[in-house]
């Protein structure tokens, strides 16, 4: 392809002038916003509400992947095709979610039981808070004979 091509292909693919508007200061700042918001949504569920946690968890999660697909890769200059490709495999997405959560999170169906998950929350809630990092044995002396269990 010879030159005159390759810049009347690039005028009309919608990109010309694009190196100029994405030099490396821009790329530099999009990082920064990026590790910010790496740093919150780990910060998030260390305030231990619900809410928070979720929204760190998955808003934040569509936020950092809005400015990738927009920033790096360019998703923003591309034809509408590629984002309709995209909203494709969102949908799929949250079809298999939607089919497959039901089992996920559930123990018991019309037809099957998970016996496993059930045992290992029967452990859990026998096993204690936790967050408790002391132990129930440090605080309640079982024998009687005044000994505190070893610390972890």
């Amino acid at each position: 392809m010879s030159a005159s091509h390759a810049a009347h292909h690039d005028d009309h693919d919608g990109h010309a002038g694009h190196g100029a508007a994405h030099g490396p200061a821009r790329y530099i700042k999009i990082w920064a916003v990026l590790c910010v918001l790496l740093v919150i949504s780990v910060l998030g569920p260390e305030l231990e509400i619900q809410v928070i946690t979720l929204l760190t968890a998955f808003g934040i999660a569509g936020v950092k992947a809005y400015l990738v697909m927009k920033e790096f890769m360019h998703l923003d200059v591309e034809k509408p095709i590629i984002w309709y490709i995209l909203a494709t495999g969102v949908v799929f997405i949250g079809m298999f979610f939607a089919a497959v959560s039901v089992d996920v999170m559930n123990h018991d169906g019309a037809r099957w039981s998970n016996d496993a998950a059930k045992r290992a929350v029967v452990a859990g809630l026998a096993a204690g808070d936790p967050a408790d990092h002391h132990g129930a044995a440090e605080h309640h002396d079982a024998g009687g004979a005044g000994e505190a269990a070893p610390a972890h």
